[in-house]
């Protein structure tokens, strides 16, 4: 009778064991989709919360009701920027925070690819949904 890497007898359960054993294993590249999401989802997030800062400045020469309009506009906007962004950093905060076992690699790179959509998506939904003078 021969014996698995497990020390049971049955060749089934070896392979079976084996393949379970590997999807548990620890994934050695396990930190490059949370390190690359983390290089592009921060600077890009950075980039979108500094322009929405200044964009304000568009209705420096506003006033009456076009000013009135831009205002009530662009305080919805940027919290929906604000919630988009803190989404965006929740993800890749998961990213990082997934166990580094193999049977998570795809969760992991999901997650990673979702956080600068988000950002993105913020962006648009801010510029959209703003009354530009």
């Amino acid at each position: 009778m021969r014996r698995g890497p497990l020390g049971w007898l049955d060749g089934g359960m070896t392979q079976n064991a084996t393949a379970v054993t590997i999807r548990t294993a620890r994934d050695r590249r396990a930190f490059v989709a949370p390190l690359v999401t983390t290089l592009i989802t921060l600077p890009l997030g950075l980039v979108a919360l500094f322009f929405a800062g200044i964009s304000p400045m568009a209705c420096d020469s506003c006033d009456g009701e076009v000013a009135h309009r831009f205002d009530d506009s662009f305080a919805t906007a940027f919290t929906v920027l604000q919630v988009g962004l803190a989404v965006a950093l929740v993800l890749v905060v998961t990213a990082w925070a997934l166990p580094w076992q193999r049977r998570h690699a795809t969760k992991r790179v999901l997650v990673a690819a979702l956080a600068p959509t988000a950002v993105a998506l913020a962006w648009v939904l801010f510029h959209g949904m703003v009354d530009w003078p």
